[in-house]
């Protein structure tokens, strides 16, 4: 947690944007939210456990125009937010990573990850008719005028489908830039699980209305 708020606060300073870092503690069992403040990020917390109410809660505290999200665990390379706030500046709505296309660290992605990952991005890119390659990167950026347009429900990680398909039905430009994801070097559980969120974003390409 430390390392990756001076991370982002050394990429502010570098390249001389006026931002904010949050971070949102939704009932996490670790010190992790008391490191965060002592690191100087704003820290927000959220009651309801789950990825899309701890980044829904992070974007609507949220006071800058470009809002990027980023998994806090290492995995993204920060270097990749200067060609998101360049495509939004150029007018994108927003900005998706595509670790597909870019580069997977060995041991970064287990087999069964990236299969799934493949799978479902492959059935909402025709259930939701866009082109957006990689649905579930842990890395992406938002304007706060396009994220206005959006009625964003899920708590859960797939949420990380229901912006990519609300952001197509609500017709916004969506650009995608080649990631890195690299092999997370903490000794720790993952949160995520696949069978389990893989059902979670099958249910929601199969079953979800995100135009209404």
């Amino acid at each position: 947690m430390g390392k990756c708020v001076d991370e982002a606060r050394d990429f502010l300073e570098e390249h001389e944007i006026s931002g904010e870092i949050i971070v949102v503690d939704n009932c996490s069992a670790d010190n992790s939210a008391v490191v965060a403040l002592d690191h100087g990020a704003r820290l927000i917390e959220e009651g309801r456990i789950g990825y899309g109410y701890a980044i829904r809660c992070g974007m609507s505290e949220a006071a800058g125009s470009f809002i990027i999200i980023v998994d806090c665990d290492q995995t993204y390379d920060l270097s990749d937010v200067e060609d998101m706030i360049r495509l939004m500046d150029d007018g994108y709505d927003m900005v998706i990573g595509d670790r597909f296309s870019g580069i997977i660290e060995k041991g970064a992605m287990s087999y069964m990850h990236r299969m799934g990952a493949t799978v479902l991005s492959k059935l909402a890119r025709m259930r939701f008719h866009t082109d957006v390659n990689d649905f579930h990167c842990g890395i992406r950026a938002v304007r706060r005028d396009a994220l206005e347009k959006l009625h964003l429900r899920t708590g859960g990680m797939e949420f990380a489908t229901e912006m990519i398909a609300q952001a197509s039905a609500a017709h916004l430009s969506i650009a995608q830039i080649p990631v890195r994801l690299k092999k997370c070097n903490v000794n720790r559980s993952s949160k995520l699980r696949t069978f389990r969120d893989g059902f979670r974003h099958l249910a929601y390409i199969l079953f979800s209305h995100p135009d209404r």
